[in-house]
């Protein structure tokens, strides 16, 4: 905490001078707050780990700063782990003119976001508490809403709509999460909710993580989030979801992370460690697998086998070595871990791994990323793909699967006609059409159910309020999942004078581009 000596310095010094004079405290930080900063309390505290973010941080800033809960009621603590650019420079010029910006610098870099952040839970006087990153930013009413949120329902948690920004568009992240505001769920009431665990876009009673100590583990190169997050949930047995947007996540070609920098075998070996650690917690096994599933099927399947690393590598042996090392986690589980799986060839895929077919295991993962139009079966109403297989692995279930019956023009209308697998008909709610690069961005247009097949009928009043983009189209259903329309075609359908050109993408899907 800084003391009048510090504040008089600050005065008189230059800022590299005053930088060259901290004394840091047993504990290894240096807080500069301001006299006026002393005693108070606030709404919320805002904590972000800084490390050489000069040219980004004063977005993230400004973005607190403008917030409309009103800055003077949210405490910014801008925890420093000990940057070598003009960082430290700029958080100063901060502090000097809000009363409220604390600026923290660590003594020595920690090399993770999670000394920073533990700090700023340590040294929070918010009743509530929020993370961001030193090159994002919030929407403007984002910290209000999460606010008012809490403080109505009265819960611990609660989370809205982050936004990924890249150099093609923004798109919606965990949209599970977010697709409309409840204001008491339960977690596994929402079925992929451990699926996202980043600090984006949510907040927490303060006074809660401090009473269950939850903190981001120091000791993990990677995944310190999941642990947090695994974390907060647990203890949660009701959090609160909004639809508003929260939070913009900057994924521009130009910005690095630490997970960068991470091999694979890394990430893995941390996310062994991360199941034994939920495996000792002795959760409600419903609980623990709807964890556990996001690590064994997200984390390390779809991570360690279904990227281009592994196809590509001449060390196919190691990724064997290091998923028998996964599977061996499971072997004293209470439940078969594969019966959570969302994908079921991803359950092929353990099988043949188990039965030592190696090269079967390489040929799965071939045709799931090299055939972009996968042959498929109905059997009793419920969709199958057709794998490269011989029985018993011929065949994996698909969730969902939509199929187009025909299309074709009807005087000003555009009819289309499909086919839902896998779904009940009741659950089924509009069509969607979202442009491609800007998720937030969508028309929906209701499904007529008709004999043995549904129906969208788009008049010529419909398409007025398509802008001149490319759009993805899904059946949506249980409110807010969604389906590609499967076309069985490899051509343009229609082709409407209004220039309105329903076509086939390469993965075989509807989709529309108005020009």
């Amino acid at each position: 905490m800084s003391t009048l000596i510090d504040r008089i310095k600050y005065k008189v010094l230059s800022r590299e001078k005053f930088l060259e004079s901290i004394k840091y405290n047993k504990e290894g930080y240096y807080a500069h707050r301001s006299s006026k900063h002393n005693n108070r309390t606030f709404k919320v505290t805002v904590i972000v780990p800084i490390y050489n973010a000069e040219d980004t941080i004063e977005k993230t800033i400004d973005s607190i700063i403008s917030q409309t809960l009103g800055f003077e009621d949210i405490e910014l603590l801008l925890v420093d782990d000990l940057s070598t650019d003009k960082s430290r420079e700029i958080l100063l010029d901060y502090a000097e003119q809000h009363d409220n910006i604390v600026p923290v610098f660590l003594e020595t870099n920690s090399g993770s976001p999670s000394v920073p952040r533990n700090l700023g839970i340590q040294l929070a006087r918010g009743e509530y508490l929020t993370f961001i990153d030193s090159d994002d930013w919030f929407h403007e009413d984002g910290i209000r809403v999460l606010y008012e949120l809490l403080k109505k329902t009265g819960l611990n948690y609660a989370v809205g709509k982050t936004i990924k920004v890249t150099d093609k568009g923004q798109y919606l992240i965990g949209e599970y999460n977010s697709w409309t505001t409840r204001e008491a769920v339960k977690p596994l009431d929402i079925p992929h909710i451990f699926h996202h665990l980043g600090p984006t876009g949510r907040m927490m009673r303060t006074d809660f993580l401090r009473e269950h100590q939850i903190t981001f583990p120091s000791y993990y190169k990677f995944a310190e989030d999941k642990h947090f997050f695994i974390d907060v949930l647990v203890n949660c047995p009701l959090l609160a979801t909004s639809d508003a947007v929260i939070y913009y996540a900057n994924r521009y070609a130009a910005n690095k992370s630490l997970t960068t920098t991470t091999s694979i075998f890394e990430k893995t070996d941390t996310n062994i460690a991360l199941i034994h650690y939920v495996k000792k917690k002795q959760l409600q096994a419903d609980l623990e697998a709807a964890i556990l599933n996001r690590i064994y099927e997200f984390d390390c399947i779809s991570r360690l086998f279904n990227r281009g690393h592994f196809l590509n590598s001449e060390e196919k042996d190691k990724y064997y070595e290091k998923f028998s090392e996964v599977l061996a986690t499971a072997e004293d589980l209470r439940y078969d871990f594969t019966d959570y799986f969302f994908h079921d060839w991803h359950r092929a895929l353990v099988s043949l791994f188990r039965e030592g077919r190696y090269d079967d295991v390489v040929r799965i993962i071939k045709w799931f990323r090299h055939v972009q139009v996968k042959d498929y079966k109905v059997i009793e109403n419920e969709p199958y793909f057709i794998l490269p297989f011989e029985e018993p692995y011929h065949l994996a279930k698909i969730g969902q699967l939509a199929s187009r019956i025909d299309s074709f023009k009807d005087g000003d209308s555009f009819i289309l006609r499909f086919h839902v697998y896998g779904v009940q008909p009741e659950e089924i709610d509009t069509i969607v059409f979202r442009e491609r690069n800007d998720e937030l961005k969508q028309l929906e247009f209701p499904i007529q159910r008709r004999d043995g097949y549904f129906e969208v009928r788009l008049s010529s009043e419909d398409l007025i309020h398509f802008e001149k983009e490319s759009y993805a189209a899904f059946i949506q259903y249980n409110n807010y999942e969604k389906i590609p329309i499967r076309m069985n075609a490899r051509q343009n359908i229609a082709e409407t004078e209004k220039k309105f050109d329903f076509y086939v993408t390469v993965m075989d899907n509807f989709a529309l581009n108005v020009k």
